[in-house]
């Protein structure tokens, strides 16, 4: 009985720090251009139907919501989430302003990337790829080290 109870609380204890280890994704595209440009980082938009696109799904259980993805964010990237749920009802602001960049940054399928350096300005377009966080990082600095 002992061991159940010390395997239970170890599970939740992991539980809890995987939790502490999600990447930190803004909603308000004014705070993450204004945290790019004092931390001089790019940005990354995800533009995604997190409630009902498969693909953005997978690209979020694949790369964004693993350990890797999520330190090298912490270290170098701003990010920002930009969903068009569906089952989840958003504030008037946020939808109003995520239809807004959609039709800027002409946003016909999702998930679609956005990258931006930290003045704001496009430096890529990237989307769900194979081969887990590593493979997406390598694409992505394809794009923030040129």
């Amino acid at each position: 009985m002992k061991r159940f109870f010390a395997l239970i609380t170890l599970a939740l204890l992991s539980l809890g720090s995987l939790r502490a280890a999600e990447a930190n994704w803004l909603t308000n595209y004014d705070e993450a251009v204004k945290q790019a440009a004092s931390e001089n980082k790019p940005i990354v938009m995800d533009f995604t139907g997190s409630d009902w696109c498969g693909w953005c799904i997978k690209l979020d259980k694949e790369v964004f919501s693993q350990p890797e993805f999520v330190k090298y964010a912490k270290e170098n990237l701003v990010l920002l989430k930009l969903d068009f749920p569906r089952k989840k009802k958003l504030p008037a602001a946020e939808k109003e302003q995520n239809n807004k960049l959609a039709a800027q940054y002409r946003i016909q399928g999702y998930p679609t990337i956005i990258v931006l350096d930290s003045n704001a300005k496009q430096i890529g377009r990237l989307g769900y790829q194979k081969g887990g966080a590593s493979n997406w990082i390598a694409s992505l600095e394809k794009v923030t080290k040129k």
